[in-house]
């Protein structure tokens, strides 16, 4: 374990320049802790925090500099691998009227991630089971996850809706990171204690003017994980869920979250694991130019489940939540052997309508026949 001093954070981010990553970590915009490209220190939110809420986020000053002393914003890591919307080809009639189609070739760039935490490095292990661990393997997909390096942080801060503990992932960077820092903060000096997971992480660290933590320090980074984990906003009861949620289709809980769900899908924009897509065409005004893309699509649209001559499957809010609850902690586990939540609380928070996963599915159980 290294202890890096201030300095060296710089460095860090530096060395990961140098090797050719564009980096891409937290950063103040719009009222939010957000995802974007940085270049070094500063860039980061020196001495914010966040409260968070069922529908309610704020930013608040912090009584130090804490570089990540929040819990997580409205984006996940989703975006940079799994984005919004990617062209797949155009179509075009050329001087004869003949049609050719240009797939599009996309070259994937080195990107740095900087600042995941625990449950973000849970949800991309989720997303490569899904786009890399079946039959067909999502080549684009595979391209940008394979020149990812990834700079985790154990956090030091719960939000109020977090509950990664209850999930299995985290607060405590286990796997799936090249480097991962520890935020220190003692008698106004701070530093990161320093671990590296692969030879590239190890080879950065090796570069920077870095010391060996002492026992004391460590112990602390392992006091700040440990309060962290004590101070959780939120708690799911996972025993038995699969089969609670099966058993609940007629419940007349699914009644009453329908009154208050907009199915604006925010839950499925800003959850880390939601992954499916659909596609669109446009064409010009002209007719003779068209192009396809693939973005991302939701449960919670009434097209989603759109049946040629029949109209939608689930066309009531009643079925769309009940759907995506069912899928998210309960089916997930037949489909990929594994919870379909990672605890981050995104999907509480940025609920316009304050719905609150852990809330609905603890109503299920206290009122199970």
């Amino acid at each position: 374990m290294k202890l890096l001093e201030q300095p060296a954070l710089d460095d860090l981010l530096g060395g990961l320049a140098d090797r050719g990553y564009r980096l891409v970590g937290p950063t103040v915009a719009d009222g939010a802790i957000v995802y974007d490209e940085i270049r070094s220190a500063a860039d980061l939110p020196a001495g914010w925090t966040d409260e968070q809420d069922a529908g309610r986020y704020r930013l608040k000053r912090r009584d130090d500099d804490a570089l990540f002393g929040y819990a997580v914003g409205p984006q996940s890591w989703k975006r940079l691998l799994h984005p919004p919307s990617v062209s797949l080809f155009r179509a075009r009639r050329n001087g004869e009227g003949e049609l050719q189609i240009e797939p599009e070739t996309e070259e994937a760039e080195p990107i740095a991630f900087v600042g995941v935490r625990s449950c973000d490095l849970h949800a991309i292990a989720k997303l490569d089971r899904i786009f890399l661990g079946g039959r067909y393997v999502d080549a684009a997909y595979e391209a940008r996850r394979g020149r990812i390096f990834v700079v985790a942080v154990n956090c030091g801060v719960a939000g109020g809706t977090c509950f990664c503990v209850s999930m299995g992932t985290g607060p405590r960077a286990t796997f799936g990171y090249d480097v991962v820092l520890t935020e220190l903060l003692e008698d106004g000096r701070r530093g990161y204690l320093a671990d590296a997971a692969s030879e590239r992480g190890a080879e950065l660290l090796e570069s920077l003017a870095a010391r060996e933590a002492t026992p004391e320090e460590v112990a602390e980074g392992d006091r700040i994980v440990e309060r962290t984990a004590d101070s959780m906003g939120r708690r799911l009861d996972t025993a038995g869920l699969p089969e609670l949620l099966a058993g609940s289709r007629d419940h007349p809980r699914w009644e009453d979250v329908a009154e208050r769900c907009l199915t604006c899908g925010n839950c499925t924009m800003v959850c880390p694991t939601c992954f499916c897509t659909t596609i669109e065409d446009v064409t010009d005004l002209t007719g003779s130019e068209a192009e396809r893309r693939q973005v991302w699509d939701s449960c919670f649209t009434i097209d989603f489940t759109y049946l040629h001559g029949g109209g939608g499957v689930r066309s009531t809010p009643k079925s769309r939540y009940r759907h995506w609850l069912t899928h998210k902690l309960g089916t997930w586990h037949s489909q990929f052997g594994e919870s379909g939540c990672v605890g981050c609380g995104r999907c509480i928070t940025w609920c316009p309508a304050g719905i609150d996963i852990t809330e609905e599915a603890a109503a299920l159980r206290e009122e199970a026949p």
